[in-house]
């Protein structure tokens, strides 16, 4: 015999059933042609690609008022100031149904139906080295856990596809294909919004960063920030970012940044040396990177942002081909190729310590591995792509010449 349900999954059931039947009928009432729905990263907060389409929208478009969908676990993300909508709430099903425009860089979480008149807008929130979409299929503990009809569902939403480089473009177009019945979504091949930071921060702007992260100056700051594995579970860095510290000396600071899928925290214990530092509940990644004078990582899209700022980039990679064989990839990072791989690689913790010891991780060859990443896959940043992105999705005309 079934367990008998609790008097609080009753209340839930009959909660969502309420919510889902006002959903229904505002279903029927006039779109609001001024109303935006945000979201970032499956409803987590004001971040990534968004964030900066709503601060652009905010100054080019002030009529259309952004709302941001939150889960009410992350409701504490919320900068003051910002009007957001709780996940599942009365409002929140309101917003759904009546906004004109809807942007997210990854879903709105508990399904929702899109009306003719609704213009969505999908950021994503990085440049594909690992597979997506579709091509997950080919590789069984990843398809075990997708359900691949809800994801062409959700491209049938799609109106505009936002791209940072035409690799991604291409990318996308197979992974995310438009339905057969249905019309095909337009790729805008404009560029990263969350990149714009990284061609207007004034060295005043980095300077306060780092001092508020507790940068002593002339201290060189490495950023370490490797991505999710989907054959580990929880946080397993790769190197001991105490051990690094301590052999690089008192000049060097290390900055930890953990998945966002970890939580808040990286978990490390308290650094006797101070020069480790946790920065994983820091909100904002995008100011990490300004503070950083380069980049540890190893198949994280932070790369491919990374590389607009024409710094350093050190790829740490000791288990590629783990990594290769459960998630798959779409080029080589190790290979060495201009335009593959965007500088320094080491594979062990003996060759990062030595890579910064000798100057590698700036040396002339580096450089020139960085430049050619660069372009090809920064083509489109030049601290405009919010305002390029803001005036084709709400329709705001530019200004002409001259004014």
């Amino acid at each position: 015999m079934p367990p008998r349900p609790t008097r609080a999954s009753v209340k839930r059931f009959v909660r969502r059933q309420v919510m889902r039947a006002a959903y229904r009928a505002d279903l029927h009432r006039p779109l609001d042609p001024n109303l935006a729905v945000y979201g970032a990263y499956w409803n987590r907060g004001v971040a990534c690609n968004p964030a900066a389409i709503h601060a652009k929208a905010r100054q080019l478009a002030p009529h259309i008022r952004g709302v941001w969908a939150v889960s009410s676990r992350h409701r504490d993300r919320m900068p003051p100031g910002v009007p957001y909508v709780i996940e599942g709430s009365r409002p929140y099903w309101r917003a759904m149904a009546t906004a004109t425009y809807l942007v997210n860089n990854s879903s709105f979480p508990g399904g929702f139906t899109k009306r003719p008149g609704q213009r969505y807008l999908q950021t994503h929130h990085g440049t594909p080295l690992k597979t997506m979409g579709l091509d997950q299929r080919a590789y069984p503990a990843l398809a075990r856990k997708a359900d691949f009809a809800k994801i062409l569902a959700h491209v049938g939403q799609w109106d505009f596809s936002l791209s940072a480089n035409p690799h991604s473009t291409e990318i996308w177009d197979r992974v995310y294909p438009a339905p057969s019945d249905g019309p095909a979504y337009e790729h805008l091949d404009l560029g990263y919004p969350r990149n714009d930071v990284y061609f207007t921060a004034t060295a005043e702007d980095i300077a306060k960063i780092r001092a508020e992260l507790g940068i002593r100056e002339g201290r060189t700051a490495l950023l370490y920030a490797p991505t999710h594995r989907d054959y580990r579970e929880g946080f397993v860095p790769d190197l001991d970012p105490e051990h690094l510290a301590r052999e690089l000396g008192p000049d060097y600071v290390v900055l930890v940044r953990a998945h966002y899928f970890y939580g808040r925290s990286a978990g490390l214990a308290k650094a006797p040396t101070g020069r480790v530092l946790d920065v994983t509940a820091h909100p904002r990644i995008e100011e990490l990177c300004l503070a950083a004078d380069a980049l540890i990582t190893d198949y994280s899209s932070l790369t491919f942002d990374y590389a607009c700022l024409d710094r350093p980039i050190v790829v740490h990679a000791p288990d590629w081909d783990a990594y290769r064989t459960t998630r798959g990839t779409y080029f080589d990072l190790l290979s060495g190729r201009p335009g593959d791989t965007p500088g320094t690689v080491t594979t062990t913790p003996d060759e990062l310590v030595e890579a910064f010891r000798t100057g590698e991780w700036r040396s002339p060859a580096s450089a020139a591995l960085r430049t050619a990443f660069r372009e090809r896959f920064c083509p489109y940043d030049d601290g405009h792509a919010a305002e390029r992105v803001v005036r084709r999705f709400f329709g705001v005309p530019f200004a002409p010449r001259g004014r």
